[in-house]
């Protein structure tokens, strides 16, 4: 049992379960140089294959904390971990309670519930020993170029304060060599920060949001390094209480998202403005296509309209 375990908890859980207790790496001294990627995932097996080689080749650590998964997703992440060599730098862990899902439900849920988002995040980033944190999900695939700009900054950012946010694409599947891009809208949010008392989740009306001082430099990567997947053939959308979250003014990228998924499930894909099909060449598979190929190749800025969904 480690120094950590024995020191009063930063953030106790309601329920009084000492091991979901958040207890904070900086706290018991200096945080190892480099950037750490955090994903939270729930059956995601499907997209692992995808998401973690590149991660892996970029950044120095990997934390997957799965939650309640009944398809392999933790098996499927250590063995890829392992066929990439770098089994020994995941740390496949399990948060074993129900999360309140995005909107409704959340907010009638204490933030200091182990079945609050905001709780649930505090604990996953609470295993990063490093400097610099990254929130990833488990369904985002970096391109090569996303891959190498990342594996900078991983040393770039020690010491420096800066928060960065990368522009992401949502990529829908229709099958394995026909898929849909969004350029329709900017999706941006921040996705890399210190690690320290100032950078912790809190509550939010629909979701948890990491705070950041006013003060801390904001960088801006460049679009086009990495897709969000999205399947046509599975429910995108079961994290969420209802769809009637989606009115909120707050959720503008989720009503995207629910229009795309509703003009492609209706084959209305054509009518959306800025979204783009996309058929990959016989023997590749689409995803793989996108990321090293198409993606890499179109012409910037790839988002011509002026909507922008910073959430």
């Amino acid at each position: 049992m480690s120094s950590a375990d024995h020191r009063r908890p930063d953030i106790a859980c309601l329920e009084g379960d000492a091991a979901y207790d958040v207890r904070w790496a900086w706290q018991d001294g200096v945080l190892d140089p480099g950037l750490t990627c955090v994903f939270r995932v729930r059956n995601e097996a499907r997209n692992l294959p995808w998401v973690l080689p590149p991660m892996l080749r970029a950044v120095q650590r990997v934390v997957l904390v799965d939650n309640l998964s009944d398809d392999g997703t933790a098996e499927v992440a250590q063995r890829v971990a392992d066929e990439c060599g770098a089994g020994d730098r995941i740390e496949v862990t399990s948060y074993p309670f129900q999360v309140s899902r995005a909107g409704t439900e959340h907010l009638a849920t204490p933030p200091h519930s182990v079945h609050s988002l905001t709780h649930f995040y505090n604990w996953s980033f609470s295993h990063v020993r490093t400097s610099y944190s990254m929130k990833w999900d488990g369904d985002m695939v970096l391109t090569p170029e996303g891959e190498a700009l990342l594996a900078d900054l991983s040393w770039q950012l020690h010491g420096s304060g800066a928060v960065v946010a990368v522009p992401r694409h949502p990529l829908s599947i229709e099958s394995e060599s026909v898929a849909w891009i969004d350029l329709g809208f900017r999706f941006l949010e921040p996705w890399v920060y210190p690690m320290g008392p100032q950078f912790t989740f809190v509550k939010a009306f629909e979701w948890e949001v990491r705070e950041f001082p006013e003060t801390s430099e904001r960088i801006v990567a460049p679009e086009g390094l990495c897709v969000e997947l999205k399947w046509l053939d599975q429910d995108e959308f079961a994290h969420w209480t209802s769809t009637e979250d989606f009115d909120s003014s707050r959720a503008p990228r989720k009503r995207r998202e629910w229009e795309v998924y509703s003009a492609l499930r209706e084959g209305r894909g054509e009518e959306v403005p800025g979204l783009h099909r996309i058929e990959a060449p016989p023997g590749v598979h689409v995803v793989d296509h996108v990321t090293h190929t198409w993606l890499p190749q179109a012409q910037r800025p790839l988002v011509k309209r002026r909507g922008r969904l910073d959430v």
